[in-house]
């Protein structure tokens, strides 16, 4: 069986809708037919306005049909030639019943089958019919009832509700003119067309008021005539913002120093050691991380634990003259003195500035041969009297815990 497709949909086109009852369910069907005398061929398509069915047949699968409803009246065995003539002229009286003089003649009534979706049996004095449809898809219904139905059915509205005539009292041929030219502008432009048939406040109103007593509702909307424009003006002045709470800042107000303070990390921060715990008179001021710095890394306790000849330059340089050295002693670290006085950290340059750190550089001997040999002999005798300044034992520097 020949499946129906979109060129059967184009030749229903030019074709009425026939409308037929159910006999037992009294339920409307909306029929269109169509037949080809060149190749013998007929298609049907019903529809309840919600799916749509359709079925096709061909040249022998119509005399199939045709024997198995009338075989007191079909003969079983013809030539060729009489076959052909046999087949035109059942079709031909076929294609007369579906038409709108004829197939109120009719009887229609939905019947069980096992190879279409939809089958039904027409009947009358002469002859009797089946057709077994399937049902062709939810896309193809919605496609053939918006051409076949819908959009024709718009466009005939608006031409009843907008002629200056009454469409009832015209000719043939004054409606097919009118007809013509409403379908040609609504061809062109199917948007304005639309628009124009469904947004006139009589065809608006007429099938609102008709859409609403077709499905029972109490309340009907009257029909208007002319366009009532609603006033769209607000009257009522808008409410004003809440207003932000003292406590809270406003979002466009500008940051203050202590709303914008931040509270200092760890790294910042700074300790100062109590009296009671402090070996030497220096107010230290320690990193908390220096704990885990090496002396390389951390250059205040690098410059700690030399001497302090070596943050004053001049001194170092009067030191060297009134105290020679020989060059072993010179290699040698020298501790801090517990009765002297070490240089407060404070009048060291600040960590927090830009400048990077000095490298601990070793003050090299002098390069005069006459005073280093002066100086060795002096740092001899005064090794020998006994009189060359004790140094005490070398203090660890206390640095702040580990904290994590």
């Amino acid at each position: 069986m020949e499946l129906f497709n979109e060129e059967h949909s184009k030749l229903l086109l030019s074709k009425e809708w026939l409308v037929k009852v159910d006999a037992q369910t009294s339920k409307p069907y909306l029929l269109k037919f169509y037949s080809s005398s060149v190749d013998l061929r007929c298609c049907v398509m019903v529809t309840d306005t919600r799916s749509t069915w359709a079925e096709v047949l061909s040249s022998n699968q119509f005399a199939r049909r045709w024997r198995e409803c009338n075989k007191r009246i079909s003969p079983l065995h013809l030539d060729e030639e009489e076959e052909v003539v046999w087949r035109t002229r059942n079709l031909d009286i076929l294609s007369s019943a579906h038409t709108l003089g004829a197939i109120s003649d009719f009887s229609f009534e939905v019947v069980d089958s096992k190879f279409g979706d939809l089958a039904f049996e027409m009947e009358c004095d002469a002859f009797k019919w089946r057709w077994e449809t399937i049902f062709v898809g939810h896309k193809i219904s919605a496609d053939i009832l918006s051409t076949h139905l819908i959009m024709p059915l718009i466009s005939v509205n608006h031409l009843v509700l907008t002629s200056p005539n009454v469409v009832g009292d015209l000719s043939a041929d004054d409606l097919e003119k009118a007809i013509d030219k409403v379908g040609r502008t609504a061809r062109r432009t199917v948007d304005t067309h639309i628009k124009n048939a469904l947004s006139k406040p009589r065809s608006a109103t007429t099938l609102r008021r008709m859409t609403a007593v077709f499905n029972f509702i109490s309340d009907l909307p009257k029909v208007t005539l002319t366009e009532e424009v609603p006033d769209l003006q607000i009257s009522e002045p808008i409410s004003k913002l809440k207003e932000p709470s003292p406590d809270r800042p406003s979002p466009t107000e500008e940051p203050t120093p202590e709303t914008n303070r931040v509270a200092p990390t760890h790294r910042n921060s700074k300790i100062t050691v109590p009296p009671s715990r402090r070996r030497s008179p220096i107010t230290a001021e320690v990193d908390m991380d220096s704990a885990t710095e090496s002396e390389e890394e951390n250059p205040l306790i690098a410059r700690t634990k030399h001497a302090p000849e070596q943050f004053h330059p001049t001194a170092n340089s009067k030191y060297a003259k009134s105290h020679p050295q020989s060059p072993n002693a010179s290699k040698m670290a020298s501790p801090v003195p517990s009765g002297t006085r070490s240089p407060n950290l404070t009048d060291l340059p600040s960590m927090d500035s830009d400048v990077q750190p000095r490298k601990k550089v070793r003050m090299p001997a002098s390069s005069s041969s006459e005073d280093s040999e002066e100086e060795r002999k002096k740092l001899a005798e005064q090794i020998r009297s006994g009189a060359a300044p004790k140094r005490g034992a070398r203090q660890p520097l206390r640095r702040g815990g580990k904290r994590f």
